[in-house]
């Protein structure tokens, strides 16, 4: 299915709500899909806790005052419900004839999923046979799912796939080079994540260099906590950074990135680790993190002025695989016209952008020093007009990509 391009499109009336679910907190988003508005947003959070909290921001009409309450909230049901409570007391209740659907973000959808699916209980048991293959994200996504069927069975619900963007990855690129019958009977290849981010970021870059998705081929930088890299010739993701798991690839916050495999070997022979510590060691204490103690590149950056050494370490070894990665994907295109940078580091770093695009004048990369200095909320280019290669910093928008994709669906 081809989705519109949200942006521009102007559906019929309806609004939708966006679940994103995690082990212990849920965010939700309301949008209005006739302009893409936000009408509330907010998130819970310490789920099962004594000391959850509730934030909860109305947005309608040019946004609000935050309302916070805190208090046990025992589960992800509670949650939905006290968020529902919030989303009433504006006037946008979950029980409002407006709401024509509510989309989930599912992290993982495998090979089967490759586009946004309306839940049944099929679609249910397969994305529950999926956990093994994402034991960290999916079993949150299906109880945010399970919760928001039981409140409101009669609406149609969409789950939207992390990956499904990146199901068009050409086979050589998709997978590994083991054997064969193993892989297949376990589920073992790359089949990539921010795929919601990747699909709207490469969209809009399009738009902003004045030429539909198809006439472009774009690198995305995904720069937040959790950091991935695509290759996207004409709308189509042939290349992305992370794999089986959200593991691979840059480095992340607190997750390794890249990393030879016989390392997970060592550590068991040598060190005695388990495979449970060693998964802790790689996802949690790796990355910015394990290398300076700080997963915050602002702190990060605050450090190196101050002459810190470890933290000046850890950003050159972070810069330094941003750059393998540009120069990789721009061989695996071919031809490049942009090179994007989104998410929270991504959107807000200028020394990342700077030193990640420094050197790499021969595939015609250049910043703008006075450009890269603004700070903006728009799509807007940092590269010189006489760069080869545009560089540009696109704000994501998953909410929207998840929305627009859901009312998309739902709306035929």
């Amino acid at each position: 299915m081809t989705i519109p391009n949200t942006e521009d499109a102007t559906p019929a009336a309806g609004r939708v709500l966006v679940l994103n679910s995690g082990s212990s907190s849920l965010k939700y988003q309301l949008l209005d899909m006739r302009d893409q508005s936000r009408l509330a947003s907010g998130l819970v959070e310490r789920i099962g806790e004594e000391t959850s909290r509730l934030v909860h921001t109305p947005l309608a009409g040019g946004g609000g005052e935050s309302r916070e309450r805190t208090g046990r909230i025992p589960d992800h049901d509670a949650a939905l419900r006290a968020a529902a409570e919030e989303l009433a007391a504006d006037g946008l209740g979950l029980d409002s004839p407006e709401l024509a659907a509510i989309g989930h973000r599912v992290v993982h959808g495998g090979l089967r999923f490759t586009e946004p699916t309306v839940i049944t209980d099929e679609v249910l048991t397969e994305i529950e046979r999926l956990v093994p293959v994402a034991p960290l994200h999916n079993p949150a996504n299906i109880t945010g799912i399970r919760t928001a069927r039981a409140l409101r069975p009669d609406l149609p619900q969409v789950a939207v796939f992390d990956t499904a963007f990146h199901t068009t990855m050409p086979e050589y690129a998709a997978r590994y080079a083991i054997d064969v019958e193993t892989a297949d009977a376990h589920r073992i290849r790359r089949y990539g994540f921010h795929g919601t981010s990747h699909a709207y970021v490469s969209r809009k870059t399009a738009a902003l260099l004045g030429h539909a998705p198809e006439d472009v081929n774009v690198i995305v930088l995904h720069l937040g906590n959790g950091a991935s890299a695509s290759a996207v010739a004409g709308g189509r993701c042939v290349e992305t950074s992370m794999g089986l798991t959200p593991l691979e690839g840059l480095v992340m916050g607190t997750r390794s990135g890249d990393i030879d495999p016989a390392v997970t070997f060592h550590l068991k022979r040598v060190a005695g680790m388990s495979a449970d510590e060693i998964d802790v060691l790689l996802n949690k204490k790796s990355g910015l993190v394990g290398l300076c103690g700080d997963n915050d590149m602002r702190e990060i950056r605050r450090r190196i002025d101050e002459g810190d050494a470890r933290a000046a370490l850890a950003f050159d070894i972070y810069v330094h695989r941003l750059k393998k990665y540009i120069g990789a994907y721009s061989a695996v295109l071919g031809r490049v016209d942009a090179v994007v940078f989104t998410a929270g580091v991504g959107e807000n770093s200028a020394p990342v952008r700077e030193a990640a695009i420094a050197g790499l004048e021969e595939l015609g990369l250049v910043v703008d020093a006075d450009l890269n200095a603004v700070r903006s909320s728009s799509p807007r280019l940092i590269s010189p007009d006489y760069a080869r290669v545009a560089v540009a910093v696109v704000p994501t928008d998953e909410e929207l990509e998840i929305a627009g994709q859901t009312f998309a669906l739902v709306d035929n």
